[in-house]
């Protein structure tokens, strides 16, 4: 446990879902787990009792990747947890692979509608079109490749790997429902016994929905906060121009009335409490890679160059294109507030440098 871990309070301690099983982790509210193909190798999903359109059931929040292991254990969860109801609904907080691959597969099995925000939903639509990764959906691909060229990635093979995976997110997410119901900031649920408020979040998804219920003093964090890792914040080729880091930031205001005690499920990690002091960490966090990268840009410092600055380990390639993203997020943060300067030299490659 790093020392951030540790001024936080795990209820749970330890104790992890078995594959296939479920831990209650308040009223109505079952905690699961997936394995995920990555470094990352998890994701928590919820189940909350509920009763839609006069019929008792089961809402779920988040969905897993597409592949047989994960399929197969749903089908667990379905024949040992869901006390022989159906899933009713199907919710999603955003549209990284991890979060919506079964959507459609889960809504399909079970006639259930899904929600998801407008953008998220049709990001996750369009992605999920075979081919389209080669002209710029998503992080992979020849348009991936060239964004992250212009950004110092001179490794050939790393580029070649890039724009081979132009198929990376249509095979975790093969197909997206074709309708929704959207959820907005500021919306209200009501599931099972609780009403639960939408809350929008900025920088690291389009548009991410996390879900708050007063009454169950419970916040369904998604990604926008996890206990132990930071958030991934990231420029990507599709949007070269954005500076999310502070979309991000801002977002995190939005948590700033809920109570210390609020029990946190986030998409990874272990459910905890103590949100305030974990939102405080993140901009404390934040804080101080900006003040690193500001200083290794005394001299010109392309995204490539500024990896050992935030990333002092290793990195698959999974892990470096979001490496490279996030770097460039706080080479922006930092440009677009007037701190660096960017200029692309005669071998096509930006750099910054401090004013």
């Amino acid at each position: 446990m790093n020392p951030n871990e540790m001024k936080l309070e795990y209820p749970w301690d330890t104790q992890l879902p078995e594959p296939g099983h479920a831990i209650e982790v308040g009223e109505g509210v079952l905690w699961i787990r997936m394995p995920l193909p990555f470094a990352l190798d998890h994701i928590n999903l919820w189940l909350l009792r509920d009763t839609y359109q006069g019929k008792e059931g089961w809402t779920v929040i988040d969905c897993g990747v597409s592949n047989t292991a994960v399929k197969d254990l749903w089908e667990q969860v379905f024949d040992s947890v869901l006390q022989g109801l159906p899933i009713l609904r199907v919710i999603v907080t955003h549209m990284h692979p991890d979060h919506v691959g079964l959507a459609g597969w889960l809504c399909e099995r079970w006639s259930a509608p899904l929600y998801m925000s407008m953008t998220d939903f049709m990001t996750a639509r369009l992605w999920s079109m075979p081919g389209i990764s080669e002209s710029g959906g998503g992080p992979n691909g020849v348009a991936a490749e060239e964004h992250f060229a212009k950004h110092g990635l001179v490794d050939q093979e790393a580029r070649r790997q890039i724009r081979e995976r132009a198929n990376y997110y249509p095979d975790l997410v093969p197909f997206v429902p074709t309708t929704f119901n959207r959820l907005i900031d500021g919306a209200t649920l009501t599931i099972g016994k609780h009403q639960w408020r939408c809350i929008a979040g900025y920088g690291h998804a389009p548009e991410h929905i996390a879900l708050y219920s007063a009454e169950a003093r419970i916040l369904i964090s998604g990604d926008m906060l996890l206990p132990r890792i930071s958030t991934n914040v990231s420029v990507f080729n599709y949007e070269p121009e954005s500076n999310p880091l502070p979309l991000y930031l801002d977002s995190l205001d939005a948590y700033e009335d809920l109570a210390e005690d609020t029990l946190v499920l986030p998409s990874h990690g272990r459910p905890f409490k103590g949100i305030q002091e974990r939102i405080s960490q993140q901009h404390e966090h934040h804080e101080a890679r900006l003040q690193e990268v500001l200083d290794a840009c005394v001299a010109p410092k392309s995204t490539h160059d500024i990896i050992p600055v935030l990333f002092r380990r290793e990195l698959d390639l999974h892990q470096l294109t979001f490496a490279m993203g996030e770097a460039l997020a706080h080479l922006h943060a930092l440009y677009f507030e007037g701190k660096l300067r960017r200029e692309m030299g005669e071998d096509g490659i930006y750099r910054f440098q401090t004013v």
